[in-house]
């Protein structure tokens, strides 16, 4: 049985839960970022550039407040906004922020190497905001961001007790990564007309042999590259990138460390470790959707409509997110 049952108790399993869905939400911003930036270097015109960068700041449900700042869309300005700007809640500065004072707020419950990796990347990030590095190489930049987040994970994996603190820490991780993952997949098909229906019809009448514009590998491959999966393709598949398979890859492989089977398949473990009198509905929900994953089939999927699945996906994960919160942690509306 959980042991945070007192407010004080509590409060420490809250601040861990968002120490890890911060920077697990930096790194992830910077592998959005990190994606488009790619694939507008590809030929194409100014309307579907701009269209690419309005699909991330809308999954990322910031274009109200891009465009109360700025007069056009412009990867120069998405950028900066989706980095430093600390009125963003998404950006890179503000997340990385928010995971250090989180970590600060609970440095009895971590260790020292822990404590350590987190303030250093909240230094570092100062430093690199200072001299601009992100506008010099904002790739670098962005390899910068994804590699402090592992040396976090890694970190916290090798040197904490595997105790109640260390699974709200998994568990932080593991419901931002399902999240984010799910809006990183959707980005190729957020901004499409008819409700995205015709990019679902097209990967159910996608050929297997090959891919449906000359551009189409490109595209994919960087959305392979922008979750460290492109390697891992070329294992599981040894065939070209068809649209259908990176969307089995990312949603319904288990063995896959960003899919979505398996992120789900971790928070709802985690959840069994930190069960306590109220969360089995949670741990119900958790389970069901675990379960429809692991025996779900990709054209399934597909004949549902693939933006239609994830936006229900998505639904299911922001309540298993308040339901834990409810279930273990302080209440939402306080702040972390």
């Amino acid at each position: 049985m959980c042991i945070y049952g007192t407010e004080v108790l509590s409060r420490t399993a809250d601040h861990l839960f968002w120490m890890a869905r911060y920077i697990e939400r930096a790194e992830n911003t910077a592998r959005m970022l990190d994606v488009n930036l790619s694939t507008s270097l590809l030929p194409q015109s100014a309307q579907a550039s701009e269209r690419g960068w309005r699909a991330l700041l809308s999954i990322s449900e910031l274009t109200e407040e891009f465009d109360e700042r700025y007069r056009v869309v412009s990867p120069r300005d998405v950028i900066d906004f989706m980095v430093r700007d600390s009125t963003n809640p998404s950006s890179i500065h503000t997340c990385l922020q928010a995971a250090r004072e989180n970590a600060r707020a609970v440095r009895g419950s971590l260790t020292t190497e822990v404590w350590e990796t987190h303030n250093d990347t909240w230094l570092d990030l100062q430093r690199k905001l200072s001299d601009r590095t992100c506008e010099r190489d904002p790739q670098s930049f962005f390899e910068w961001v994804k590699f402090r987040s592992h040396l976090s994970r890694g970190v916290t994996i090798g040197t904490m007790l595997k105790d109640e603190a260390f699974y709200f820490v998994r568990l932080g991780t593991f419901l931002e990564r399902a999240d984010n993952t799910a809006r990183l997949i959707d980005v190729k098909y957020h901004n499409l007309d008819d409700g995205l229906n015709g990019a679902s019809a097209a990967l159910r009448d996608e050929t297997e042999s090959s891919v449906d514009h000359p551009l189409d590998f490109y595209h994919w491959a960087a959305v392979l590259r922008s979750v460290s999966a492109f390697e891992t393709y070329r294992k599981v598949y040894r065939d070209v990138i068809t649209p259908s398979r990176v969307a089995e890859l990312l949603i319904l492989r288990g063995d896959m460390p960003r899919s979505l089977a398996n992120c789900v398949n971790e928070v709802s473990l985690n959840l069994e470790m930190v069960r306590n009198d109220q969360s089995s509905e949670t741990e119900r929900r958790a389970g069901l959707l675990r379960a429809e994953l692991r025996y779900g089939r990709i054209q399934d999927i597909l004949t549902l409509g693939l933006h239609l699945y994830l936006t229900e996906f998505l639904e299911r994960i922001n309540d298993l997110g308040e339901r834990i919160s409810e279930d273990f942690l302080v209440p939402l509306q306080a702040v972390n």
